[in-house]
């Protein structure tokens, strides 16, 4: 029997813990330019200041609900992050503080919501665990369902499937499929690398602009005494 829109999927594949780890300490913003300016969330921000990495359990909730929200907790592994599609909602909150603690006390790693949450100042308390959110508010959620957990859902605009690798930092959140994280990681490491050798050079006084004219120049710009 067929239940579409109201179903757990209770195991997921997740990527071997050292390719996600891999990630960590590089910028969100060096791992966005490295897959062309794409698969970053939008309209999220962080709601504290501690940087995230983890896995993607995923949550399509009804927007005000958080029923399939708490089954995603209660399921989700250490390392995991819990992403949920609250359809962009923020009348309603569809987590707290005693849903955050309850996530740290599990080894979560963070909540990713398409929504709003509330217990702001808690949030921002917690030094080992990430919260980002479309919005605050303290008016709290319902819990009827339906929903559905870890199947391919949207949040921020971006696609977002089981078993993907998020990373975010205080720029925002990024997705990145677990199959192609080799060698975005790779290409990460060597744009962020790269990154440094152009401080140094801006501290040095010896930064190379000749880029800029160069690119006016094929651009067709006219240059005017």
């Amino acid at each position: 029997m067929s239940n579409k829109g109201f179903r757990v999927f209770c195991n997921i594949n997740r990527p071997d813990s050292k390719l996600v780890d891999s990630f960590k300490d590089l910028p969100v913003a060096n791992v966005a330019d490295c897959m062309n300016r794409f698969y970053v969330m939008k309209g999220l921000k962080p709601y504290n200041e501690t940087p995230l990495i983890g896995t993607a359990v995923t949550v399509k909730a009804r927007i005000a609900d958080n029923l399939m929200f708490h089954k995603a907790l209660d399921i989700a592994k250490p390392g995991d992050v819990i992403v949920v599609d609250a359809g962009g909602d923020t009348i309603n909150a569809v987590t707290g503080e005693i849903m955050m603690r309850s996530a740290i006390s599990r080894g979560i790693k963070g909540f990713v919501i398409d929504g709003a949450i509330r217990d702001v100042d808690g949030a921002r308390k917690f030094t080992n665990f990430s919260v980002y959110a479309k919005g605050v508010t303290p008016m709290g959620p319902f819990k009827d369902g339906p929903g559905e957990v870890n199947v391919t859902i949207s949040c921020g605009g971006t696609v977002v499937n089981p078993g993907d690798i998020i990373i975010g930092d205080a720029d925002g959140v990024l997705v990145i499929p677990p199959s192609e994280a080799a060698e975005i990681q790779k290409k990460a490491k060597e744009k962020f690398e790269s990154e440094v050798e152009k401080f140094k050079a801006i501290d040095n006084g010896t930064e190379d602009k000749s880029w800029v004219d160069e690119k006016l120049k094929e651009k067709g710009c006219e240059f005017i005494e």
